[in-house]
């Protein structure tokens, strides 16, 4: 079976190198010499098309053989999901269920801590087509002004004063009152917690600033880059600073955690380069471009030196970083008032090693599913997994006492809805409590690899979901999931025993089935559909060898 897969990997690679070296010959020979080429150019493309389809078919034919040798493993894999089923009965987690996932409504304003309303569409970004490296912004603060209280704000970094510090400082002041009435109103909450940490470290306090222009104070920020979090850590640097990130949780959204993650980033470039702008310059574009910058400038570790071999988006950093300081201290000059965000006098931290889900916490303290959210952005599907390790799970301090009062009650409130197996495998293979299904319809000359492709899925998936092997038809109808879909030890095809009557499907249960666990062996039914159907409530008992109507997808 090994020797399959390589073959695979063999022609795809094949078919990818020879498109990209045909690709490049074409358009240089296009580019130099337009009008005498562009016949040849047609042609070629379709051969190039014609020896994809062959190898695509090819490929589907290694398929076919490999879906022999894995469906024993399909089974077995089917087999070993049943042992480890729920209880038969009808209260297992169903996705669909609106007891179970609420739809996410945007918090009250009125609620203790409305930060993700706040946040929503809250960005530092610059959206004025105005280019703030090389323009002269305007202003009634003469130049004088500026320096003085850049000077009278006495910081530990060096704070110098251009015309490109100037622009960002009427930039932050002035061309933004809305956001920075924000950001200051969230500032008085996150900011102590912030400098705190950076003087833990032995560090200057007002690095916490750069949480403002890296999100705006925006723990759900997510860049074009995929960068996440408050402070904007991509995947591979948050781990190596040992952040965790699981189909559970994902610490880059915690600002705490990824505060203390980015002083540790900060002190290791202040020892590289010995200099805390430098340091800042680093965390945007990698101590790399820094050292490359530093190469091209003949050696000078002065910011500015480097600052024209810097990558154009760090150039802005830098000048953005020392505004941000300015509008903390002297946005009451500019007659800018923080916006009136309610936030608690002290939240407490709980530590969590159970498993634990935010509709758990409600129903005993009061608190709303969405505050639980802003203070715990981290848990990306309301769940705790404190089963495998501790988590800090974050509430304000009027709530403590009755989670405290009432823990045991909590972790036992409806634990077998919440964390049944099935619906916490779905998480863990595919990353979503849910999957977004597509159906395609088969067109002429297409096969399971150009539907595949198509949705960025694997041929497998395909044949597993549709039960199909390799020959589909002309108008055939293919379902597709994103997210991963339904997992594979509860959709192989080889573990579904039915018959069909009356153009309904009929399901015999089987030893471990739940009806979650059910549905999902056919694309597009849920739970509560096979419950309609068979006209079974909350409190109805299936058995091995119950028959169950299924529509037919």
């Amino acid at each position: 079976m090994k020797s399959y897969k390589h073959l695979i990997l063999a022609f795809c690679l094949f078919s990818s190198l020879g498109c990209w070296s045909v690709t490049a010959q074409t358009e240089k020979v296009t580019e130099n010499k337009p009008s005498k080429f562009i016949e040849f150019f047609t042609p070629e493309k379709t051969r190039m098309r014609k020896q994809i389809d062959s190898l695509l078919r090819l490929t589907d034919s290694l398929q076919n053989q490999l879906a022999i040798y894995n469906s024993e493993l399909l089974m077995m894999e089917a087999a070993d999901s049943l042992m480890n089923a729920e209880t038969i009965n009808t209260g297992g987690f169903d996705p669909t269920d609106d007891e179970v996932l609420e739809v996410t409504q945007p918090a009250d304003m009125d609620s203790l801590l409305a930060v993700w309303y706040e946040q929503k569409n809250l960005t530092l970004e610059n959206k004025t087509g105005i280019d703030l490296d090389t323009a002269r912004l305007t202003s009634n603060i003469p130049d004088s002004v500026f320096v003085e209280r850049l000077h009278k704000m006495n910081s530990f970094i060096s704070v110098p004063y251009n015309q490109v510090v100037r622009n960002m400082l009427i930039y932050y002041t002035e061309r933004i009152p809305t956001t920075a009435e924000v950001v200051l109103g969230l500032a008085p909450y996150y900011m102590p917690q912030f400098e705190e940490i950076f003087d833990a470290h032995g560090m200057p306090i007002e690095l916490a600033a750069m949480a403002i222009i890296e999100s705006a104070l925006n723990p759900k920020a997510v860049s074009r880059a995929r960068a996440k979090g408050m402070w904007q850590f991509m995947y591979s640097t948050a781990l190596r600073y040992n952040l965790t990130i699981n189909s559970f949780v994902d610490e880059r959204y915690d600002p705490i955690k990824a505060a203390d993650a980015a002083a540790r980033y900060l002190k290791d470039s202040y020892e590289i380069f010995g200099d805390w702008m430098l340091a800042i310059a680093s965390y945007n574009c990698g101590a790399g471009n820094v050292s490359k910058a530093i190469r091209r400038s003949g050696g000078s570790k002065d910011v500015w030196a480097i600052y024209p071999y810097l990558p154009r988006e760090t150039r802005g950093y830098i000048p953005s970083f020392i505004a941000a300081l300015y509008l903390l201290e002297y946005h009451q000059e500019h007659n800018i008032t923080p916006r009136s965000i309610p936030m608690p006098p002290h939240v407490d931290t709980l530590h969590i090693n159970k498993m634990l889900h935010f509709d758990q916490v409600t129903e005993f303290t009061g608190m709303t599913k969405e505050e639980l959210r802003n203070f715990n952005p981290q848990f990306l599907h309301d769940i705790v997994p404190g089963a495998e390790k501790e988590y800090i799970l974050r509430i304000p301090y009027n709530y403590t006492a009755a989670f405290v009062d009432h823990e045991a009650e909590i972790y036992k409130f409806k634990d077998s809805v919440y964390f049944n197996p099935s619906a916490l495998k779905l998480i863990k293979e595919t990353g979503s409590s849910s999957s977004t299904r597509t159906v395609h319809t088969v067109k002429k000359g297409e096969t399971l690899s150009h539907i595949a492709m198509k949705y960025g899925v694997s041929v497998k998936n395909l044949q597993r979901w549709n039960n199909v092997k390799t020959n589909i038809r002309v108008g055939q109808k293919i379902v597709v999931y994103r997210n991963g879909g339904p997992s594979s030890s509860t959709a192989s095809s080889g573990d579904v025993k039915t018959t069909e009557k009356d153009g309904y499907v009929i399901y015999t249960v089987k030893k471990g089935d739940n009806l979650w666990s059910i549905a999902q062996k056919f694309p597009g039914v849920s739970a509560n559909n096979i419950m309609k159907l068979n006209n079974l409530t909350t409190k109805s008992k299936i058995y091995p060898g119950m028959k169950l109507k299924i529509k037919k997808s």
